[in-house]
């Protein structure tokens, strides 16, 4: 049941502002909001006959809505895949990194655990369910991204082979792994990363989908006549593209070569599904291929690449940090899942004795400003890569990702540099 809101709630009025609106940055308007919601001013004028009761200054800093990382495994020395600590330890963790992330504009995440035993999923996934967030208690949790157990051995990354495995069995063996959370859908998982050609893995993508789970393909080995089969089932993202997966080739491009497609399926409903560009098989409606993730710390992926996979799909891009428990920490040795991993003094992380990188220790707006320094592309588009695309991804575009009238107030104030001047939460503004 929604909470009842408080029509005599305090009204904010944000003025000398750009901001991100219908895909430009405007200036001369003004942003209202009210019980941490975005709100039209007319009613307030013609029928509650009040004006704001408070002007918020933005002295020409763009005002945008607040990023969301859709794939972290932890900060702060924090790693959500521990669980031999008690749940009060575990939540208290969980608190850190979501106000930590608050300085760098993240206003919502969907906390990532990498493959694990079902014991860890049963302890973890019910402290990692979706909840608001606020100022003073982070930010909001969109759900858990569980990438793995159900990934390629050959594309294993940092994850522990010893518990990959396929779905021979379909969804049953779905709920074996992951516990009685995954029966409540998108109400617990956000998010799930799977290889579509292990065996029974793509048959079991409608059953994820009608949970209300996205489902995104990652971790694979991979032909592109598997991936394209694994969106036709209702697949619509790619966990950090061109890493744990294929390399391209010209003759079959693998899970890299979706973005590619031309022929398949357009989607009868835009929900869950990039906006048309130039480049969408259809112009004026919702392009069928997938979204997909980027790190762009410089490390994983070099620049060019990057850039490539900008161009053939622009409107698919969605930012990720894959920041693992080193974020905000310095060089040293930590943990991901239970493994040690080395992180370096550029900030690069690998399985600690090998070259494997196990993630990253980049924070979101250094995501935004590496994008638009990659891609030459413009300052909306390199926001809305960090906004408005993972919001659409998760099928939350109508509360998050935008500043459009009913969306949740979640602010960031940048300067010309996309540098975080100051974050509000659900209309609170954040102590820096």
């Amino acid at each position: 049941m929604s909470p009842v809101k408080d029509s005599s709630a305090p009204i904010y009025k944000i003025v000398n502002a750009k901001l991100l609106l219908n895909h430009e940055l405007v200036e001369g308007s003004y942003l209202w909001f009210q019980n941490g919601k975005i709100i039209h001013p007319q009613n307030l004028f013609f029928d509650l006959h009040r004006e704001a009761d408070e002007i918020i200054d933005a002295k020409g800093m763009l005002v945008v809505p607040g990023f969301i990382d859709t794939q972290i495994n932890g900060a702060y020395g924090i790693d959500f895949a521990d669980y031999e600590e008690t749940d009060e330890k575990l939540s208290k963790d969980i608190d850190t990194v979501a106000k930590g992330l608050l300085k760098y504009g993240c206003t919502a995440f969907c906390p990532t655990v990498v493959s694990s035993e079902p014991a860890v999923y049963s302890k973890v996934l019910p402290l990692l369910r979706p909840r608001k967030g606020t100022a003073d208690g982070g930010a909001e949790i969109l759900g858990a991204h569980v990438e793995g157990p159900f990934i390629s051995p050959e594309k294993k990354g940092a994850h522990k082979i010893s518990v990959l495995q396929d779905a021979k069995n379909g969804i049953e063996d779905f709920d074996k792994a992951y516990g009685p959370e995954l029966k409540k859908g998108k109400d617990a998982v956000s998010i799930m990363t799977l290889a579509p050609e292990l065996p029974g893995v793509t048959d079991a993508i409608p059953d994820l989908v009608a949970r209300g789970i996205t489902v995104a393909l990652g971790h694979s080995a991979c032909q592109i006549a598997d991936a394209e089969k694994a969106v036709n089932q209702g697949a619509n993202s790619i966990t950090h593209l061109f890493n744990a997966m294929q390399t391209f080739h010209h003759r079959d491009p693998g899970l890299v070569g979706v973005l590619g497609a031309h022929d398949l399926p357009i989607p009868s409903k835009s929900k869950g599904h990039p906006l048309p560009s130039n480049t969408s098989p259809c112009r004026t409606k919702a392009d069928p291929r997938p979204f997909y993730g980027l790190i762009c710390d410089g490390v994983h992926v070099h620049p060019n690449s990057i850039r490539i996979a900008y161009y053939s799909h622009p409107r698919g891009a969605v930012l990720v940090t894959d920041a693992l428990s080193a974020m905000g920490l310095p060089a040293g040795t930590y943990s991901l899942g239970g493994r040690d991993v080395a992180v370096d003094h550029n900030g690069a992380a690998y399985i600690k004795g090998t070259n494997t990188l196990a993630g990253s220790t980049l924070t979101m707006d250094a995501c935004v400003r590496n994008f638009q320094c990659f891609t030459n592309c413009t300052t909306v588009e390199a926001l809305e890569a960090a906004t408005l695309h993972p919001a659409q991804m998760l099928g939350i575009a109508d509360r998050k990702g935008t500043l459009n009238v009913g969306g949740d107030a979640d602010l960031v104030f940048l300067d010309e540099d996309l540098k975080v001047k100051r974050v509000f939460v659900a209309g609170e503004e954040v102590k820096l």
